[in-house]
């Protein structure tokens, strides 16, 4: 980096972390002045007719470079990126935003944020059938070319990252500096998402959890979307208000139906009623979002490779000795999962992981009661 686009990176990172600049004042500075560089060296006056707080303005007499240098340390770490608005790898749907985020922190492959995404959300405390659910659907999608965008929270978003990175690519938006992972079982997770993927941050390095900061990281996970689908969520729910930022961003929502006696599917019932696509397999959403998917997920006559690569196994190549036994343990008639533990003697998350995998494939479905049935040919 030369001495006059390092000096303008720490403008850039100056005015971001004056207090009282949101995302929005930011932008109405870049607005009128053309670069952080001329809006810090403006007259205090004009920057108060253009809506500053006084609080920011008194702060230019003392500006905060300690936070400045400790943002530049951070980037020299290895796999360590600042993005600028003014950055041609700044992800363009995301810079479309009014409260676009002016810089961000990136821990990973800054390319990765040029890849159609698909946010997955949701509980925190899902129910199995969910968790493993979400992460075969996950995987489902990477492997077809979607980057799989999350909030790295337990739950929900720990099993679509989780999925993804069986498969394909996947980005995880912070709610904290790009140097802290909350929650902290999550770190070795956060590790595999940098190394195969991206931590993304608009907050500077040290930045604790806040939780005026999770709705903030939810508008960023759904701008950088093409759609966010969310697999289970109470009413109260965040992923809902992730859900609200992709409908007022233009972007698809799209959720999966849950048992009626399950509190946890009623945020998705809700979504559904109020226009969201149901989702019963993968396919469901990569129909709706075919015209925008493509140009990256089909494959031309000179990148077979790329086809290749992403293909998705068919079912008959991943049947194993365990979809047998358990197929053949089902009999004719609906049985639960204990049962099925039971007659085939796998443990309970094998039962689980197995079922899921048969129900996407449209093999068995599941019935009142909990219980399961091999579909009629």
């Amino acid at each position: 980096m030369g001495e006059n686009a390092e000096a303008a990176l720490r403008d850039w990172l100056l005015l971001a972390q004056l207090p009282g600049i949101g995302p929005r004042s930011f932008r109405t500075l870049l607005e009128h002045f053309g670069t952080p560089s001329q809006a810090l060296a403006a007259d205090p006056q004009l920057l108060k007719a253009l809506g500053i707080r006084k609080r920011a303005i008194a702060r230019l007499d003392d500006p905060p470079w300690d936070q400045v240098e400790a943002a530049l340390d951070w980037a020299q770490g290895e796999q360590a990126h600042i993005l600028t608005l003014a950055d041609p790898a700044y992800p363009v749907p995301l810079a479309e935003l009014p409260d676009a985020p002016p810089v961000l922190y990136l821990h990973g492959n800054p390319q990765v944020l040029k890849e159609p995404q698909l946010a997955i959300v949701g509980s925190r405390n899902p129910s199995r059938n969910a968790w493993d659910t979400t992460k075969a659907f996950a995987r489902h999608l990477a492997a077809c070319g979607l980057t799989i965008t999350s909030g790295l929270a337990l739950g929900i978003d720990s099993a679509a990252h989780e999925g993804a990175l069986e498969a394909g690519y996947t980005i995880a938006v912070l709610a904290t500096g790009p140097d802290r992972v909350y929650p902290a079982q999550n770190q070795a997770l956060a590790r595999r998402i940098a190394d195969q993927g991206a931590l993304v941050s608009e907050f500077p390095p040290g930045t604790p959890p806040r939780a005026e900061h999770f709705p903030r990281r939810n508008r960023i996970i759904s701008a950088l979307s093409l759609g966010t689908f969310v697999t289970e969520a109470a009413l109260r729910s965040g992923s809902l208000i992730t859900a609200r930022y992709a409908v007022e961003q233009g972007r698809e929502v799209f959720a999966m139906p849950g048992s009626i006696h399950n509190p946890l599917a009623r945020g998705c019932h809700a979504l559904i009623k109020s226009g969201a696509k149901l989702v019963e397999s993968t396919d469901d959403i990569l129909q709706e979002l075919s015209p925008q998917l493509h140009p990256f997920v089909q494959a031309g006559p000179d990148d077979s490779e790329r086809k290749e690569a992403m293909a998705v196994p068919s079912f008959s190549s991943r049947v194993d000795a365990r979809y047998h036994h358990l197929i053949h343990a089902m009999g004719q008639d609906p049985i639960s999962l204990e049962g099925l533990i039971q007659r085939t003697g796998m443990s309970a998350n094998e039962v689980a992981s197995v079922l899921t995998l048969l129900e996407l494939e449209g093999i068995i479905v599941s019935v009142p009661g909990g219980r399961y049935a091999v579909c009629a040919s």
